[in-house]
């Protein structure tokens, strides 16, 4: 409403200004003495102001708008008194204005006034939603998020053992981007509570987005810790879910985002990840559809492309479903000794995900410093974790092939059948 009362006051200051001559010029012709029409100008002026005064009291305008309103009503008495000498200097013929020009004048504002309005917006537009209503959403969500942070890092001051107020402060701090910071609130939940698998796995989530969602050796080792605690952690397999979508293996995708809909953790969106499950189910049954997607992931994914079939023999996967649920490493390393034996690509899922077939590339790599694209023949290797840790123990499976080059294009089939002495 008030923006409506201030075009308002504009229109008539306006039409004031043009009226004002031709007033005076009719003031001149029934022969009203200066004395009067100084008392007259004087009169209105403060009548004027008045009126300002008083809507300025009332809050009804700013104090912007209130000078404004001030300088131009005191111009407009200087002008009228200007214009009352040199009308009486003028010859008297010059004075008269014709009625046409203030009315014309006066029309010609209205309509384009009017016309203004009707194109830019009318009340309605200009008082509930405009172009710039989500953008302003946008601002006042993150000003939100902001004020919530301030609060928790408060509350965190006086109650430093409020691990419920550092875990949700942590959150906080990475949907505004501050990773490193989320991370040291989700140290001090630790610090309260001991080792969580919910804590470690909203570690790995917040270092993955701080690398541009990459898994390298730290995020792998939070993840370890959380699925060590348990296996069905929520935020752990919603992340491992995601990245396996993003490169292609929808089949492991759908494997992480099913344990988590068939467990019965609480504060999970389960029919959002039965919606992305039926989404990656289709991509599967639909070749068409995942070959577009498996294209636009290669065309940013420069470099080896190494398809794996992994799969259990039978006496192996006998033996796995006797216990729980074991974690499998698929991983490539370089045939060159002198690099080490660090994983140049590496696939981390579980037993039950077996049979599959997954794409080792640079996408997939632990560190940017070693990757696929960095040597020319590797070592494949398919291993089931007795303990759940990385490497290859006394008592594993594993599967491997030797000096497979980088740029073969074949699928390669490892069949994990072999128990480590």
């Amino acid at each position: 409403m008030e923006l409506i009362f201030i075009i308002i006051v504009f229109l008539l200051l306006i039409l004031a200004v043009v009226w004002a001559p031709f007033i005076k010029q009719h003031q001149n012709n029934i022969s009203i003495d200066d004395t009067q029409r100084d008392e007259t100008n004087v009169r209105l002026y403060h009548e004027h102001k008045a009126e300002i005064e008083k809507d300025f009291q009332q809050k009804n305008i700013d104090d912007e708008n209130y000078q404004y309103l001030l300088t131009e009503l005191d111009n407009t008495l200087l002008q009228d008194m200007e214009n009352q000498d040199l009308a009486d200097k003028a010859p008297q013929e010059t004075k008269v204005l014709a009625m046409a020009w203030p009315v014309g004048l006066s029309v010609f504002i209205l309509a384009f006034s009017f016309y203004l309005y009707a194109e830019i917006g009318t009340y309605e537009k200009l008082t509930t939603m405009t172009p710039q209503e989500p953008m302003q959403q946008s601002v006042n969500a993150e000003q939100q998020t902001i004020n919530e942070i301030k609060r928790l890092m408060d509350v965190t001051k006086t109650e430093p053992d409020n691990s419920d107020a550092w875990y949700r402060l942590g959150q906080s701090l990475v949907t505004v981007g501050e990773f490193d910071s989320a991370v040291k609130a989700y140290d001090q939940v630790l610090r309260i509570e001991g080792p969580q698998a919910d804590v470690f796995g909203a570690k790995a989530q917040a270092i993955y987005y701080k690398n541009e969602q990459k898994i390298d050796e730290r995020v792998q080792g939070f993840i370890d810790q959380a699925l060590a605690i348990d296996a069905n952690d929520p935020s752990t397999n919603i992340l491992l879910g995601m990245h396996s979508f993003v490169a292609g293996n929808y089949q492991v995708a759908i494997s992480h985002w099913q344990r988590v809909v068939d467990s019965d953790k609480k504060n999970v969106n389960k029919q959002a990840l039965i919606e992305v499950i039926d989404e990656a189910k289709k991509r599967l049954a639909q070749p068409n559809m995942a070959d577009d997607s498996s294209n636009q992931i290669e065309s940013n994914v420069v470099g080896p492309q190494l398809t794996v079939n992994v799969t259990l023999s039978d006496k192996i996967q006998a033996l796995l479903s006797l216990g729980d649920d074991k974690t499998v490493f698929i991983y490539a390393i370089s045939a060159d000794t002198s690099r080490g034996r660090m994983p140049l690509a590496a696939v981390k899922l579980v037993a039950s995900d077996l049979p599959i077939t997954i794409v080792l590339n640079d996408a997939s790599a632990m560190t940017p410093q070693a990757k696929l694209s960095d040597v020319d023949v590797v070592h494949i290797y398919a291993v089931v974790s007795a303990a759940g840790g990385a490497g290859i123990k006394s008592g594993d499976f594993k599967a491997e092939l030797n000096n497979v080059a980088v740029t073969t294009t074949e699928q390669l089939n490892l069949v994990i059948s072999n128990i480590v002495q």
